[in-house]
């Protein structure tokens, strides 16, 4: 057993442990639900009347701490139905899933230890001594729908941290510190780079001067660097007959997620995704295998309509900006296609300084076989996909791990998750095979023997959602972007009313140098204009006063390298290129 399943099996066990405690200083209360999760654990109630507060946390942990001696293992057995139903007559929750459980025909099974019992899969720790009493505590409180459906009732959600020892919570605790300091909501409203409105609505933020300087930044360095590999950029509409998705696979499997727009005569949807449009501009001429690959690249919205609840700044919004690609080749081409894809995210995120030894993994998403009908498509094409994908990983000695289960429902992926300056993990590139949308849609090509063919489609994203990748790598750099990222890139900053002519002079320039730059003409004294600026995080302030002027120079700041002395507007653009 790896150290993460047994991290995640301690934190189940505290799940059914919390769950003790509220049964013995709530008797009424419903028990529900209690997962592992990525830092601790949570449990669900129906507390009725009378659900506990923030201030009840530290209560409850008490008595949690007062139990565990007395607890030593889970012991479980596997029961029928009826005594299940038997022992939750009076909880609904449980007895859903009891139901549920037993029509599928698998075990129903209950765990015990001490006086309580809790109806679970299992996956526990094997004795409860393992369980250090300072290394969990609960840390918040939450609202949550029954089995995240917003038509069923509100129960409320206890939520623990948990970890092997007391100095890893004590690391994580001030890692969460830093991370409220870093909230891409905070930082981006001190730097003016989005906002929202309620006459527009939640999830569907604005973007700022800066902040879409940021968004364009972005699209240019991916653009420049997939260049070399041959693709051409093509532009699609927002809206579509409902049609293209019911041929896609999309209706059946997003239609709750999809925003509807009647027309006059036609009922469109706003697009949730791009690849069906994607399919049809390559349907709209013959190919042959002499075309192939074709490569259709845009950063351009789709639209999904999240449950409000869910939203969270650009972390989850209803407005996704993907920067898309689709590319149609051949199978054998596949190899190629992928690594080269590949080599733009190493390019892209070593840029970001992401991309190195230990700062991030690959995930391999593959089917579940258990439950086919998830899926579009047989079981040779899945077999062939996933075995193409797993022979890269292979060859290129990535650092991966396959997840059955995980897949898109198209096709297997590759995932990279990154981490950031705090450690946190996040998905953002991807890596798609689609051996079926190509099918359902009739895409063809002639082969060399004159056979017709249907291309495999690769479906690629570099950041992913703008929005998202945006809040990810605003709160990894707390503000301090790389200099290509940089909202404002230069600011300069005349000392006195002798100097500003000179300095709209150096603006100019360096504006037509192609430089995000800012001119601070205001009265204030140097020293507030530098504290100023360094609040921005601005990447370069040139500072001119009497002797740069008369040396037709700037005093050149660097935020991360100091004093830089004097330099020409020439050198500096050269040096900043």
């Amino acid at each position: 057993m790896n150290s993460d399943e047994k991290l995640r099996k301690l934190r189940h066990s505290l799940a059914h442990l919390l769950a003790a405690a509220i049964k013995e200083l709530y008797p009424t209360a419903l028990p529900t639900i209690g997962p592992a999760t990525a830092t601790g654990f949570y449990y669900d109630f129906d507390f009725g009347g009378g659900a506990p507060s923030e201030k009840d946390l530290a209560r409850i942990e008490k008595k949690m701490k007062e139990i565990l001696p007395s607890w030593n293992t889970f012991d479980g057995k596997e029961v029928e139905a009826e005594e299940a139903r038997e022992l939750y007559k009076d909880n609904p929750y449980k007895l859903e899933l009891i139901n549920e459980i037993a029509a599928k025909g698998e075990p129903i099974t209950l765990y015990t230890s001490g006086s309580f019992t809790d109806l679970c899969r299992g996956g526990h720790v094997e004795n409860t001594r393992l369980i250090n009493p300072e290394g969990f505590e609960l840390s918040h409180i939450a609202g949550a729908y029954w089995r995240g459906n917003e038509k069923n009732k509100m129960l409320t959600r206890i939520y623990g941290l948990s970890f092997d020892t007391k100095e890893e919570l004590d690391a994580f605790k001030k890692m969460q510190e830093e991370a409220i300091k870093r909230d891409h909501r905070k930082i981006g409203k001190e730097m003016n780079l989005f906002t929202f409105s309620e006459l527009i609505g939640s999830g569907l933020p604005l973007f700022t001067p800066k902040g879409t300087a940021m968004r364009q930044a972005i699209v240019d360095k991916i653009n420049a660097l997939q260049s070399e590999y041959g693709y051409s950029n093509v532009w699609i509409p927002h809206i579509t007959k409902k049609e293209l998705y019911m041929t896609s696979g999309h209706w059946e499997k997003f239609g709750e997620e999809l925003f509807k727009v009647q027309g006059r005569e036609t009922e469109f949807v706003m697009k949730p995704m791009n690849c069906p449009h994607h399919t049809q501009i390559y349907a709209s001429e013959q190919r042959s295998y002499k075309d192939l690959p074709i490569r259709y690249a845009e950063a351009t919205t789709v639209y999904r309509d999240e449950q409000g609840g869910e939203l969270l700044g650009l972390s989850r919004v209803r407005s996704i900006t993907q920067d898309d690609a689709h590319l149609f080749c051949t199978a054998d081409q596949i190899g190629g296609e992928v690594k080269n894809i590949m080599k733009v995210i190493a390019q892209f995120y070593t840029a970001l300084d992401m991309y190195k030894p230990g700062g991030f993994r690959v995930r391999l998403s593959l089917r579940d076989p258990a439950q086919p009908e998830k899926y579009l498509g047989g079981d040779d094409v899945w077999k062939s996909a996933e075995s193409v994908l797993t022979n890269i990983a292979e060859n290129a000695n990535l650092d991966y791990e396959s997840i059955p289960g995980d897949a898109a429902f198209y096709g297997p992926k590759f995932d990279f998750l990154f981490k950031d300056a705090l450690g946190r993990e996040w998905q953002l590139a991807t890596i798609q095979l689609d051996f079926n949308m190509p099918a359902r849609f009739g895409l063809e090509y002639t082969d060399r023997d004159g056979s017709k063919k249907t291309p495999v489609m690769i479906h690629r994203a570099i950041a992913g959602s703008l929005e998202r990748f945006l809040s990810v790598i605003i709160e990894h750099f707390a503000g301090a972007f790389p200099y290509w990222l940089a909202p404002v890139q230069v600011k300069v900053l005349p000392i006195g009313e002798s100097h500003r002519e000179y300095a709209k002079k150096v603006y100019s320039t360096i504006k037509r140098g192609g430089l995000r730059a800012e001119l601070d003409q205001s009265d204030e004294s140097l020293g507030k204009k530098i504290r100023n600026a360094k609040t921005e995080k601005i990447p370069y302030l040139l500072v001119i006063g009497d002797k740069e002027v008369e040396a037709d120079k700037v005093a050149v700041e660097s935020r991360d390298q100091g004093s830089l002395g004097q330099q020409s507007i020439q050198d500096f653009l050269k040096l900043n290129k």
